[in-house]
């Protein structure tokens, strides 16, 4: 059974391929900034899901994670997409931003063949700044969360390339979009767990406390 005291909130981060402690430390210091009790912990099978307040589906690799989800957690992808759908606010970074997506493509091999969860309606273009030596830093501004630059750490990151009506821009790198929200959902192509910036996960958690707040009123 879901927590719903807002004092105490139990946040997931998908536990099978990639940034996942990184995640937890990011998600426990924006807790701690924000004064809140909360447990953060792995999620790796469906049951969980049904135990926690938020899900972070962390930087990776899209297409392996999509795959050992398919094959490894039986309906879980399924699981994802329904709790999103009913509300649960959910964090996708990089990889997780890519299966958030309705739609993602490569410029050198074109469409993935992978399965999706797509409840953001954007279409993605995966490494779009190129491949893993083609690694970066740049501070960008994201108003959302202050005045303050955010260092963001690009790698193997993708781009949105198109967004539908209800998604907002939340942050352009050289003119493309690389940080968005819609409801419930918020999505980087960055990765903020390694920015020693606890912003964009105190963000996110603000989506949950609403969330929460929402279902007790």
């Amino acid at each position: 059974m879901k927590n719903n005291n807002n004092n105490n909130i139990a946040i997931g981060v998908l536990g099978i391929q990639g940034d996942i402690e990184e995640n937890i430390a990011t998600t426990r210091q924006a807790l701690t900034e924000m004064q809140l009790n909360g447990n953060v912990s792995t999620v790796t099978y469906t049951e969980q899901l049904e135990r926690i307040d938020g899900l972070i589906l962390p930087g990776g690799e899209s297409t392996v994670v999509s795959s050992l989800i398919t094959l490894q957690h039986g309906g879980m992808l399924r699981t994802i997409k329904k709790v999103i759908h009913n509300g649960m606010p959910a964090m996708g970074i990089c990889a997780g931003m890519i299966m958030l997506s309705k739609r993602a493509y490569d410029r050198v091999v074109g469409e993935t063949k992978q399965q999706f969860i797509a409840n953001l309606d954007v279409v993605v273009e995966r490494n779009a700044f190129g491949r893993q030596n083609d690694s970066f830093e740049v501070d960008l501004e994201i108003p959302v969360i202050g005045k303050e630059l955010f260092r963001s750490v690009f790698i193997r990151a993708p781009v949105v390339t198109e967004v539908g009506n209800q998604v907002e821009v939340l942050a352009k790198f050289n003119e493309k979009i690389v940080a968005v929200a819609q409801n419930n959902i918020i999505a980087t192509a960055f990765h903020p767990e390694l920015s020693g910036d606890s912003r964009l996960h105190v963000e996110f958690i603000k989506k949950i406390l609403k969330c929460k707040q929402k279902k007790e009123e």
